[in-house]
């Protein structure tokens, strides 16, 4: 049981990207049926937001800032005091994460761009780590590495998807 829970605090992207979509497939099916394409986008893009940014970036915040010689070991790092600066940063993305869940078009852009910048430049610095330093720890090469590149894509696909657009056939010409 041990081993489990430490796989999923040390992958939390993942282990939170997960519940986020069980929480989708939950409000999902307090929905009445049929279900339209704008309900159920709905429901995965809002607790996306709420589970992938809010919460994983407040657990980002809480280990960068109160733990941080167990998020830099994790990492394979040394610990530094810019890992405080990580972890305020971090608790803006999850409280604009937060304000998501329900808000604008606009709102949801802003909680997906940010971290996607902060999110794919952590990639880029990964795999710099991984050929030059030879860093394989699983906080630079494993499960991060992966959710670094593609939670936002995710999510940035969901917000495409929850534009109102009509069928190319159903406009007028």
């Amino acid at each position: 049981m041990q081993q489990i829970i430490v796989f999923l605090l040390s992958n939390f992207t993942l282990t939170l990207f997960v519940v986020g979509l069980i929480a989708s497939l939950i409000a999902l099916s307090r929905q009445p049926k049929p279900w339209s394409r704008a309900v159920v986008v709905e429901a995965f893009l809002s607790w996306f937001l709420f589970f992938s940014f809010g919460v994983s970036f407040f657990y980002n915040f809480v280990m960068h800032v109160f733990f941080s010689e167990v998020a830099a070991s994790f990492i394979g790092w040394q610990t530094s005091p810019f890992q405080k600066e990580v972890g305020f940063a971090s608790l803006g993305f999850s409280m604009v994460g937060f304000l998501a869940f329900k808000g604008s078009a606009g709102l949801r852009l802003a909680a997906i761009l940010g971290p996607a910048c902060f999110l794919w430049g952590a990639a880029v610095g990964h795999a710099i780590q991984m050929v030059e330093a030879h860093n394989y720890s699983p906080g630079n090469a494993g499960v991060i590495f992966y959710t670094d590149i593609l939670l936002p894509l995710f999510g940035f696909v969901l917000l495409w998807m929850s534009e109102k657009r009509e069928p190319a056939h159903l406009r007028a010409a």
